[in-house]
């Protein structure tokens, strides 16, 4: 016997469905475990923290 977990979306589809990516503008997908926002376009990974996204350029987030 398979059993499959579905993971529950961590940001509701309306606020998912209107974020972009501040580098391309492009939309995001979830990665795998669904903590990060990953850009269709230029595949940067934003964090998600307690179901807010993250959207701070990479090279700011190591600050």
């Amino acid at each position: 016997m398979i059993v499959i977990m579905q993971i529950e979306e961590p940001i509701p589809k309306k606020l998912f469905k209107i974020l972009a990516c501040p580098i391309c503008k492009s939309n995001f997908r979830y990665n795998k475990n669904k903590t990060k926002l990953i850009c269709i376009k230029c595949n940067t990974a934003y964090p998600i923290e307690n179901g807010i996204p993250v959207l701070i350029l990479p090279e700011m987030q190591k600050q």
